[in-house]
């Protein structure tokens, strides 16, 4: 079976790719390298990965599937800075929403039918009433980014009806881990870790009280793997751990694994971000058996610890 990861060069996809591999796939990964880095991915090519620089909006995205014929799309390109929807709205659109829109159009001329959609929790739901949120709460998006995550699954639920795709969106929670950039992706988790590694002084915005549902990639990528054996129609679920955790418990929680003694200031709450987000996956471990592996302290230590080897 061939998967075709869309921005398999960047923190999930190339986690996702080393994971197709190991279970005997074939890995096509497409990334315009833009965030993505080719260290991530230097184990996959070793292992057999295909490899291709190209923007999601390109004419050479429809070549790519013509050429490959992917049993599956593993939809992880994106534009995942909430700071930087509000900023740029129309960027965010362009490359969440019509980068999608092009990439169905392009596999509509192929006969790959399936796709996985790398979806938000924490966003579509906005502020939520229910804590955990399930995936029948209303959807109120509070920014940018957040529209174009859940308008993207309205559009996917058209190629379904329409066309005869299969589409699993999954709805990730605050996902973090090896590889997430610091500097790159927003991971409160990796620029954390990153000032303690250099003992810099740092800041938290708002309260920190705000809280979120930290889930580990290796547990993301299992969902993944579980999902596409359950793939059929169009479906969307959670994926989380169902526990709320603070900023202030996750900068205290590294504190202690890194010995950070500095002084944390706290500078006023950034637009379009939530108080409080943590997502029940019940739904999806009824369909597949899928749930968190990886306790929130392993998680951050393992992350720390690849901090420390990795980022200069």
């Amino acid at each position: 079976m061939k998967v075709l990861i869309t921005g398999g060069a960047g923190f999930v996809g190339s986690h996702l790719a080393d994971k197709y591999l190991a279970l005997g796939y074939e890995v096509v990964i497409v990334d315009d390298f833009s965030t993505g880095k080719q260290s991530n991915i230097d184990l996959a090519v070793k292992n057999g990965a295909k490899v291709y620089k190209a923007k999601l909006q390109s004419p050479a995205i429809q070549e790519i599937l013509k050429k490959e014929k992917p049993d599956l799309i593993s939809h992880h390109c994106a534009q995942k800075s909430v700071r930087d929807s509000v900023t740029d709205p129309q960027k965010d659109a362009d490359i969440n929403l019509m980068g999608l829109i092009h990439l169905m159009e392009a596999a509509r001329e192929t006969s790959c039918r399936k796709i996985i959609y790398a979806s938000s929790g924490g966003v579509v739901y906005g502020e939520t009433s229910q804590i955990p949120t399930d995936e029948s709460h209303p959807k109120r998006p509070m920014s940018p980014y957040g529209i174009t995550k859940y308008t993207s699954e309205l559009y996917l639920d058209y190629y379904v009806q329409e066309f005869g795709f299969h589409a699993t969106c999954l709805r990730y929670a605050n996902i973090y881990g090896p590889r997430q950039d610091p500097a790159g992706e927003a991971g409160v988790v990796a620029i954390f870790s990153q000032k303690m590694k250099a003992q810099e002084n740092m800041s938290i915005f708002g309260t920190g009280k705000q809280t979120r549902d930290f889930v580990f990639v290796g547990d993301v990528v299992l969902a993944n793997i579980a999902a596409e054996k359950n793939l059929k129609g169009f479906q969307a679920f959670n994926i989380g751990t169902g526990k709320e955790t603070s900023i202030l418990e996750i900068h205290q929680t590294l504190a202690k694994i890194s010995n950070y003694e500095k002084t944390v200031t706290f500078e006023p709450a950034r637009s379009g971000e939530q108080m409080r987000s943590c997502l029940s996956y019940e739904n999806f471990k009824k369909a597949t058996g899928w749930q968190p592996q990886t306790n929130l302290e392993q998680g951050l230590k393992q992350t720390y610890e690849w901090i420390l080897r990795s980022i200069t």
